[in-house]
């Protein structure tokens, strides 16, 4: 294999949730690494901020809302004519409210699903559609969590929709490997993004401790998933599709 199989040099890749984050983070190692960068997430402003932050040019950003499942197809379709035929896909856009199952509604788990789980399928529903994957093939990375697998109370709907990903990945990878379409996930612990922040603000200092306390190598840092994203994009990870690659700090290792 070649040395430079991790450089993304000349690849068009789109990243949902490239306003912050992992998502952010993501965009910026993979545009350093030479990607033409297409940002989806809601908030314009922003979004405008990453795409400020990438190296090189020519990258595109549009707020979307992943909520409306039945747009993510012809949206994608317009966005590979703006720009050109995706090399991957990254799904990084995610929401995470914590609630107790006595007090949660349909709605709660509906929010989640909608996001984390729904607007995965059908971005792997639209790079199936001809000419939207790159000659070469695409890589689709799903952002996962580890509770997924191992569960955390007040979070049923989140958990639950992350473990959806788990399925979505495995089927995925075998339907669309003939069309040279890898599919794989990673699932962070605990990372210091945003959205972890306002859950953990919810929580009471001893909580919180005991989460820091319950990764080995401490909070992980959005560039440390971002690290293990690229990979997954690149050549490097030409033979690897179906599988779910945990990035937690030894979380799961307990």
């Amino acid at each position: 294999m070649a040395d430079d199989a991790l450089n993304l040099a000349g690849k068009c890749i789109l990243i949902t949730g490239a306003s912050s984050g992992i998502g952010r983070a993501t965009a910026q190692l993979m545009a350093h690494r030479g990607a033409r960068i297409v940002g989806l997430a809601r908030d314009a402003n922003r979004l405008e901020e990453t795409r400020a932050s990438l190296a090189g040019s020519n990258h595109l950003v549009r707020s979307v809302d992943l909520e409306d499942a039945a747009a993510i197809g012809p949206l994608v379709q317009d966005l590979v004519q703006e720009t050109a035929p995706l090399a991957a896909i990254v799904h990084a856009a995610g929401v995470q409210h914590a609630r107790p199952l006595r007090m949660s509604r349909p709605d709660d788990f509906l929010a989640h699903y909608r996001v984390n789980a729904l607007a995965g399928a059908m971005l792997l529903a639209a790079v199936s559609k001809r000419g939207i994957a790159a000659e070469g093939g695409c890589s689709v990375v799903l952002v996962g969590s580890v509770m997924s697998e191992l569960g955390a109370a007040g979070l049923s709907a989140y958990c639950s929709s992350k473990g959806a990903l788990l399925g979505l990945v495995r089927a995925a990878a075998l339907e669309l490997a003939a069309a040279r379409i890898r599919v794989n996930a990673v699932l962070p612990g605990v990372v210091d993004t945003e959205m972890s922040r306002h859950h953990r603000a919810t929580l009471g200092a001893e909580h919180v401790k005991q989460i820091e306390q319950m990764h080995p190598l401490g909070i992980g840092q959005a560039e440390d998933v971002a690290q293990a994203i690229a990979f997954l994009a690149s050549d490097a990870a030409r033979w690897i599709t179906g599988t779910c690659l945990t990035v937690d700090g030894g979380y799961s290792a307990q």
